[in-house]
This record gives structure tokens, C-alpha cells and sequence, in this order.
């Protein structure tokens, strides 16, 4: 049973990454920016849901709502004022203007609420689900993290593929250039493309806080980063890609910890994404992509 067990919090934890690597996927496939303040986005989210709910006394489901609007504004604002004016910049001045954000974002957040750790409150309430005559416990968090993650990935996976806005999207990520002669607002998609990454990424913090009920400025930091990682390991641009990626990279932190080493298994779980991508460069669904010169 043990085996079970750590396999579905493995796939549990995943989930978490892949919803948060969703965002990741969506704004690098469109925009073509590695968006690393993402992570604390997911601070921001979970420090708004435990305020409404601690201090507010709002229902569980209303502050994750709220969450969420407060993240997609941000979403918004940090993609207006730090990316819109470096879109033909190189990349190096993005990837540090992302790290200053992110910078930003942290100490904002330490300001604001202390260093001091919170005690999230969990947003799921139900009962645990009992197996095997109580030898396997599944919680309530575990059922709807792995839910939302389904859910999420065929919402978007739809929404990209037959909505307008979504197609959109899919032709400004071929050739932004071409995108804008035919009528596409480019500025338009892109603000649309990081709200809904950032309304992901309000999701994913509090799931994450629900599960691992322990709130600080650099919460989001490393699950940030894992996420990224997930979403190279599936197919960075790859909605599908973020999905397997995180629950994969999920599952082998969890056996990790589990049968080799708690210290080691942030250092295995890279190691496993070294080899992925030796072997597949471009990740488990990602394509090459042939440029004319």
C-alpha cells in the first residue's frame, strides 16, 4: 500500500506543478518569454485566499475566486509594465527583468505580511476517501488537485483549439508579425495570454497551501522553478506536455523522498530532466521547429 499511497500523492503534487506549468507553456508558446516571476504569482494567490478567509471570514470557494481576479489583474500589470516594452529585446533582458519582478514580488510580500509563516487554512472541505479498509487514505486535497488539473488542461486545450480568442493566440505564437496583418491584436492576446496564466497560477497556490498548509514570501519560489522544469520536460509551448511534465516530475520527487532521499530528491528530480532532454531536446512532446533562413 505504500507504494500506491506515494504514487498518488506523487501524482497529487503533480498536479500542482502542471496547472502552475500551464502558465509557464502558454506565455513562452505565445509571447516567447520565460515569465520566472510566475512562482510568485502563487504567493500572491495563496496570501489573498488566506486573508479573505482569516480576515474576512469570506467561504472558501469566494476567496479562491477572488484570488484569482487579484492574480489575473497582476498578471496583467506585470506583463503592461515590465515585458510589453521589451518585446523585441533579447532575451537576457527579459529573464532579468523577470528576476527583478520576481525580487519584487517577495519583498512586497514580506513587507506586507512578515516573514513570519502563515497556517493556510485548506479550501477543500470534505472527508478523506478510506480504501482497503483504512490501509489506503486518499484526502480530500488529493481528489481535487488531481480534478482541477484535468480539468484545466481539457478547459484550455478546447479553449485554444476552438475559440476565437484561442485561435488567436495559436497565430500570433506562429508569427506575430504575419498575426498582426491579418487583423489579430497582438497586444490584446498576449495580455489575455498572461491572465489566464496568472488566474492558473492563483489556483495552483492555494491547492498547493491546502495540501502543504505553510505560507511565506518565498512559497512559490521553488514550485516556480520544479514548474518551469515540468513544463521543459513535457514540451515547453505543450499544454498537453505541462500536464505529463508535472505529474512525472511530481512522481519522482515523491519516490525520491520516499525510498532514496529527502535531501537528494530536488537534485534527482533535475537529473532526470538532464537526461530527458540530452535524449529529447525538445521534451516529451515537444517538436523541432524548422526556421527558413
Amino acid at each position: 500500500m505504500d507504494f500506491i499511497s506515494n504514487l498518488i500523492n506523487g501524482i497529487s503534487l503533480g498536479s500542482v506543478y502542471a496547472i502552475i506549468a500551464l502558465g509557464y507553456t502558454m506565455v513562452y508558446g505565445i509571447a516567447k518569454m520565460l515569465n520566472f516571476a510566475h512562482g510568485d504569482v502563487i504567493m500572491v494567490g495563496a496570501y489573498i485566499s488566506f486573508c479573505s478567509t482569516t480576515y474576512l471570514n469570506l467561504p472558501p470557494v469566494v476567496s479562491l475566486l477572488i484570488a484569482m481576479v487579484v492574480c489575473t489583474v497582476l498578471g496583467v500589470v506585470i506583463e503592461a509594465l515590465a515585458y510589453k516594452p521589451l518585446r523585441k529585446a533579447s532575451s537576457l533582458a527579459v529573464l532579468i527583468t523577470a528576476i527583478g519582478v520576481s525580487y519584487f514580488l517577495q519583498n512586497a510580500a514580506l513587507l506586507i505580511w512578515g516573514s513570519a509563516p502563515k497556517s493556510f487554512s485548506s479550501i477543500v472541505k470534505m472527508d478523506a476517501l478510506s480504501l482497503f479498509d483504512g490501509q489506503l487514505i486518499i484526502t480530500a486535497e488529493t481528489i481535487v488537485t488531481v480534478a482541477a488539473c484535468i480539468v484545466i488542461m481539457i478547459a484550455l486545450t478546447l479553449f485554444t483549439k476552438k475559440s476565437k480568442m484561442g485561435k488567436a493566440m495559436r497565430a500570433v505564437s506562429e508569427d506575430k508579425d504575419a498575426a498582426e496583418l491579418m487583423g489579430i491584436n497582438v497586444n490584446v492576446t498576449i495580455s489575455v495570454t498572461f491572465a489566464i496564466g496568472s488566474a492558473l497560477a492563483a489556483v495552483a497556490g492555494v491547492l498547493l497551501c491546502s495540501s502543504y498548509p505553510l505560507l511565506l514570501p518565498t512559497t512559490g519560489s521553488m514550485p516556480g522553478i520544479k514548474a518551469f522544469t515540468a513544463a521543459v520536460f513535457g514540451g515547453i509551448g505543450s499544454i498537453p506536455g505541462a500536464m505529463i511534465g508535472g505529474i512525472l516530475l511530481g512522481i519522482i520527487e515523491i519516490f525520491s523522498k520516499s525510498y532514496i532521499s529527502t535531501n537528494l530528491s530536488d537534485a534527482i528530480v533535475f537529473a532526470v530532466l538532464i537526461i530527458v532532454l540530452l535524449v529529447k531536446p525538445t521534451g516529451i512532446l515537444g517538436k523541432k521547429i524548422m526556421e527558413k533562413v
